[in-house]
């Protein structure tokens, strides 16, 4: 066997039948990862002239060393000892020789999957063989990180899209699907966007997410050529939103004078009315301040305001969600809640089979401070993977000698949450 480069033609019809598969894994990824300043090259294990294992690799600079990348990981059965064998020892000779120090892999090696309430509901019965033998060949693995210190999430969300419309929104938790009815009566809508509306999702994540637009337009573009890519965003209808404040505030106002006529007039046990009255004028009070804000969100924002944003990408059979984001200001309406359901609602009509919600930290340490991302992320009813973490092959043992006592490699390359 012997490594072979790919053309972009023979990596994409490989990856494209690979299961599991990546979106990291592809093509239009390195074409991208190319226009943030990193090589990229796709390589193949051929059996004569069978493909029996490939990966995109991609080469970052620093400070005159070169270090690789296999993001989410090789294409390849791990499970297969022999075959893993073969591909490690060959990556290293082919890495080596174009002095690249060494490469780092995130592999999607399932450790568990959990529910959403932390209780694990399947594992991987051949983990620690497969971990012992990547050991055994080299590999060094980086540590159980529990938050977002790798180079992909160790724990990512999903949600099985393998069930009728009804039983998902069912599925959800109750103060969620309470915020996503809360967010359709204020008048919040989803529209699919384009590339010139990408400005508002980098508007929205610019504070948190490394990424600057270009990146953005960059995945658009490319994954955009076989139609693999999708932009929502979701808007106040600020007219709609004063429409439905001012009937709920007449309708109190109006139930208020009823129950004060009838206080006035009754001659009986009058608690029963004067308890529904303090609710009733509670109303009053909420909508008449909301009245005031939605009369001032119609000035200011006439045609609107837009409130959360998704980059999702379609591949094989699932749906990932790249990237997302919300304005803080309009948290209270509730409308990244919905534009998630409406995505997965969009979606499982379509036929995928799964929705990918992007990473999460360790659900068994709930007390972190990305707990409200969990809430967010478990609240659909989603499902947690477990994956094995961040691995590192040393492919030139003098360079990377050199290269550890120079500069060292930890936090080079930045952390995602998706």
């Amino acid at each position: 066997m012997h490594i072979k480069l790919l053309s972009n033609a023979e990596f994409l019809e490989f990856s494209k039948q690979f299961i599991p598969g990546s979106i990291y894994q592809t093509p239009y990824y390195a074409f991208t990862m190319n226009e943030e300043n990193y090589t990229s090259m796709f390589i193949g294990l051929m059996d004569d002239n069978v493909l029996k294992a490939a990966s995109l690799i991609l080469v970052y600079k620093v400070n005159g060393f070169k270090y690789a990348l296999a993001p989410r990981g090789f294409l390849i059965d791990y499970n297969d000892k022999q075959l893993l064998s073969t591909f490690t020892k060959q990556v290293k000779k082919f890495l080596g020789k174009k002095d690249v120090v060494a490469i780092k892999i995130n592999p999607m090696i399932v450790r568990k999957v959990y529910n959403s309430a932390g209780h694990t509901v399947s594992y991987n019965e051949l983990y620690d063989d497969t971990f012992n033998t990547m050991k055994k060949l080299g590999y060094f693995h980086l540590g159980y990180n529990n938050y977002f210190e790798a180079l992909k999430p160790r724990f990512e969300a999903y949600i099985n899209l393998d069930l009728d419309y009804i039983k998902l929104f069912a599925n959800i938790d109750k103060s969620c699907r309470n915020k996503i009815r809360k967010a359709v009566r204020d008048g919040i809508k989803v529209y699919h966007g384009n590339e010139d509306d990408l400005k508002y999702l980098y508007e929205q994540t610019k504070d948190e997410y490394p990424r600057d637009l270009q990146y953005f337009k960059n995945l658009y573009k490319f994954f955009g050529k076989d139609d693999l890519i999708d932009f929502y965003y979701s808007k106040l209808d600020t007219t709609s939103y004063l429409q439905y404040t001012q009937n709920m505030y007449n309708k109190y106002l109006l139930r208020s004078s009823e129950l004060s006529r009838t206080l006035i007039s009754q001659t009986g046990n009058a608690e029963k009315i004067v308890n529904e009255k303090m609710i009733v004028d509670q109303n009053v009070v909420k909508y008449r301040n909301q009245l005031a804000e939605a009369t001032d969100y119609l000035k200011k924002f006439t045609n609107g305001v837009v409130t959360s944003t998704a980059l999702v990408i379609k591949w094989q059979d699932a749906v990932y969600l790249v990237i997302d984001g919300y304005d803080k200001k309009y948290k209270h309406f509730g409308a990244k809640q919905l534009m998630i359901w409406k995505l997965i609602g969009r979606y499982a009509k379509l036929g995928y089979k799964r929705f990918y919600l992007g990473g999460v930290a360790n659900i068994n340490k709930p007390n972190n401070k990305y707990k409200g991302l969990n809430e967010f992320k478990l609240n659909f009813h989603s499902n947690v993977i477990e994956y094995a973490g961040d691995f590192e092959l040393i492919t030139n043992s003098p360079l990377y000698f050199v290269y550890k006592n120079s500069f060292g490699i930890t936090g080079i390359f930045g952390n995602s949450k998706k």
